[in-house]
């Protein structure tokens, strides 16, 4: 079976304006957030039961807050649900744009703890990355971040809504600072680029690539050209999220920033209707 699904749309006061033009939906009352994310997969279609993973679009008009997950071991302890690895695929961002993700060389838990006391703008200890359509990063449990503001991304991660508000950029909103400290890695290694496997001009390498392995999830980019098809074969169900282009399998058209679910389809032939770049998550 091949089931095409339907987001779940969430409003995000940092939120853009991309997805509302992407998903065609209708501007709302001015008093409403602009929508921050849609989750395009989250549970399985045909009996609603949570998935290990779940896949988003994210667009920013400002920045989110600087957070942490936790690892599955505390939120285990401290939640009662798994922790929260992710990763992020940008799809769009405007000259300069960004994100924050993982400490500068140097930089200690005394330090972070007395900026957050003085409430100092602590995004200055963090490193910034400028992006480009097409990066890859890896975001495990315990690594410092914020998405920064005019980026246009998708993530995949554990289906886990456990986030730890380190710092607000000076908005009214609950912060978690001692969990956060609890679960921060401070060290070096684990804050270099790296260790965040980043890669470039993922939407270009023709054919399929493994991007990232996680215990709860698998994914890969596929690159095909207009009039082309691939064969995928995969003994399990699965989720398609298209990033760019279009797509066919068996006479369904799946179009842009489109996710479709997999079940009992062991070998299937996608073909490109346009140039088209999509993630395979398993």
């Amino acid at each position: 079976m091949i089931y095409k699904l339907s987001p779940i749309i969430v409003r995000k006061i940092w939120g853009g304006k991309n997805l509302e033009k992407l998903k065609s939906i209708a501007s709302l009352a001015d008093d409403l957030e602009p929508i921050g994310e849609t989750w395009e997969v989250a549970h399985h279609p045909e009996h609603g039961q949570a998935l290990n993973y779940l896949v988003k679009l994210i667009d920013t008009s400002e920045e989110l807050s600087i957070q942490v997950h936790p690892g599955d071991e505390y939120a285990r302890l401290h939640e009662n649900s798994s922790g929260k690895t992710e990763c992020w695929i940008i799809m769009k961002a405007e000259k300069n744009a960004g994100i924050y993700l993982g400490l500068r060389p140097g930089v200690d838990e005394q330090q972070l703890r007395t900026w957050l006391l003085e409430k100092k703008s602590i995004d200055q200890l963090l490193n910034f990355y400028p992006v480009n359509v097409g990066d890859f990063f890896y975001v495990p449990a315990g690594s410092i971040h914020a998405i920064g503001k005019n980026v246009m991304l998708a993530e995949v991660q554990q289906h886990s809504g456990i986030t730890y508000r380190v710092w607000d950029w000076n908005r009214d909103r609950e912060l978690h600072v001692n969990k956060s400290l609890d679960v921060i890695n401070f060290e070096a290694e684990k804050n270099l680029l790296t260790h965040f496997k980043f890669k470039k001009n993922i939407l270009q390498s023709l054919g399929r690539e493994v991007l990232l392995t996680h215990f709860d999830f698998k994914v890969d980019i596929v690159n095909i050209l207009k009039g082309e098809s691939i064969q995928i074969i995969e003994k399990k169900s699965y989720s398609v999220l298209n990033l760019m282009g279009k797509f066919s399998i068996k006479n369904q058209i799946t179009e842009a920033c489109q996710a479709i679910f997999l079940q009992d389809e062991s070998i299937i032939e996608i073909k490109a209707l346009e140039d088209c770049s999509f993630l395979i998550i398993l």
